[in-house]
């Protein structure tokens, strides 16, 4: 008998059909492999260090050598030549070491070959445009700002012709050389210009017409800080200088102008009052001038100042150069009353002048004295030459061929005692150096076309190598010059002590 009934096969038999239907859905299924993936880097690294060094040698090995050297032979004749010029050598050497040929010798590393070069060239439109001229270039006592006067150097009737004074400021960031800063305008043309030696606003100015001012730049709106106007006191020809002198109180300057009408006033400064108040006054008359025996009289008993030049080694001391060629030594604290009339000065005349060098050919357009000696200074005009002089006699010491030409104004270089430039009427500026053999120029600086002459220079106190030159085509040029131009040799102070001992016994 069977242990199985109908339902309970029926029963039994579900779970293998599941089965067969689970693997029935199974087959129909499909799947993609299972996608692999595998990152990998690689990376080379090489590094190497290599040295040498040679051992030295030890003692032993060193001493034999030494030995095997000592042991070879001289070359032939060697011995027996040293022995034949060892006493011409040593007598060589001793008189090498007397010698004082190559002394101040400098190595030049430098390729000096551009001596010169143009930095700026500077000018005002207004100026150009009515043919005005450069007539004076002074630069402040920072050495920045470069003042320019304006007029007119040729003959004529140009007295009621305005003019101006122009100022750049030549470390300002953005300058235009044909754009001043600042421009001052003027009634009459500008014949003289001095920047004040401690206060960098004040210009001292001399114009046409007589009258002596005083500017201060930084009042812009109305910069005439002190003026002597049309007064019984001052001036009634023009003004060919103007410089400031230190007073008796420290600190403290007056202005000195000289004018072609033979007066020398010294001023000081009333800026309460605006004006120029005069404290000194010196004639030059012809009859009381110390005169050379070469001289002869002419014209006017008045002598024309046409150049000055104060002594920076005695404050009693200055020098004034005439129309006439009269060149004079003078002093401040003369008491002998002056022969000419004090036509309404409010103080007394004096006569100033003590001793007369030997006069030139013609009018005497510039002076300058010497910073490193205080014997020593320049004079220039229309005779065409550079003139070296001692305050210790009356002939010069030595004179210099500068132009064909008109030489208008001579300066001494702030840093080489032995270099000066010298601007000519052909347009031309010439630098000599006294220390060479030649005396030919050492440098030469020409700007703008022909027949423009050089009317004015000026070094830079603060920066000896820069140089401004004006010119007659109302150009200012601000010249670069290379260092064997400004910088001082060893022994140039004893060369010009040399040249300054050349005085006639």
């Amino acid at each position: 008998m069977s242990m199985f009934t109908d339902e309970t096969l029926d029963t039994v038999s579900i779970p293998s059909r599941w089965r067969r239907q689970q693997a029935e859905r199974e087959s129909r299924a499909c799947q993609t492999a299972a996608v692999h993936s595998a990152e990998a880097q690689v990376q080379t690294a090489s590094t190497a260090v290599s040295w040498t060094q040679t051992e030295p040698r030890d003692q032993e090995e060193q001493e034999q050598l030494l030995q095997q050297s000592r042991g070879e032979p001289d070359p032939p004749g060697l011995a027996d030549f040293l022995q034949r010029v060892e006493d011409l050598v040593i007598r060589e050497l001793v008189k090498s070491s007397r010698s004082h040929a190559f002394d101040g010798f400098q190595a030049c590393w430098e390729d000096h070959s551009q001596r010169v070069s143009l930095l700026h060239s500077l000018h005002h439109p207004g100026a150009q445009e009515r043919g005005l001229h450069v007539t004076g270039v002074s630069w402040s006592c920072t050495g920045s700002v470069l003042a320019c006067a304006y007029g007119r150097i040729s003959d004529g009737d140009w007295s009621t012709e305005s003019s101006c004074v122009c100022t750049w400021n030549l470390n300002r960031r953005g300058l235009r050389p044909d754009r001043a800063d600042l421009v001052i305008h003027v009634p009459t043309a500008v014949t003289s210009l001095c920047c004040h030696p401690t206060q960098p606003p004040l210009i001292a100015g001399g114009l046409y017409s007589g009258e002596v001012l005083v500017w201060d730049t930084s009042r812009t709106q109305d910069p005439v800080l002190a003026q002597t106007g049309m007064s019984a006191d001052g001036h009634r020809e023009p003004v060919y200088q103007v410089a400031w002198v230190p007073l008796q109180r420290k600190g403290e300057f007056g202005v000195l102008s000289a004018g072609s009408g033979g007066r020398v006033l010294l001023w000081t400064v009333d800026s309460d009052r605006g004006g120029l108040v005069l404290n000194a006054a010196y004639a030059f008359v012809r009859q009381q001038v110390p005169l050379s025996s070469s001289f002869k009289a002419r014209g006017s008993s008045s002598v024309g100042v046409t150049s000055l030049s104060l002594s920076p080694w005695d404050p009693d001391t200055f020098l004034v150069g005439s129309e006439g060629g009269l060149l004079l030594r003078c002093s401040f604290a003369s008491q002998t009353p002056a022969a000419a009339p004090s036509e309404g000065h409010g103080v007394k005349l004096r006569a100033p002048a003590v001793f007369s060098f030997r006069p030139r050919s013609g009018p005497v357009h510039s002076i300058h004295c010497s910073p490193f000696h205080r014997n020593l200074f320049l004079s220039a005009g229309t005779d065409g030459l550079a003139h070296l002089h001692s305050l210790l006699q009356a002939d010069p010491l030595l004179s210099l061929r500068v132009s064909d030409s008109y030489v208008f104004e001579v300066r001494w270089s702030p840093s080489r005692p032995l270099v000066f430039a010298a601007a000519t009427g052909l347009g031309e500026v010439k630098v000599f150096d006294l220390g060479r053999r030649s005396l030919r120029p050492a440098a030469t600086i020409e700007l703008g076309g022909a027949g423009h002459a050089a009317t004015c220079l000026a070094f830079n106190g603060q920066n000896p190598s820069v140089l401004a030159v004006g010119k007659t085509d109302g150009t200012v040029g601000v010249w670069q010059l290379s260092s064997d131009l400004t910088e001082q040799n060893p022994r140039e102070s004893s060369q010009l002590e040399q040249i300054a001992n050349q005085v006639a016994a």
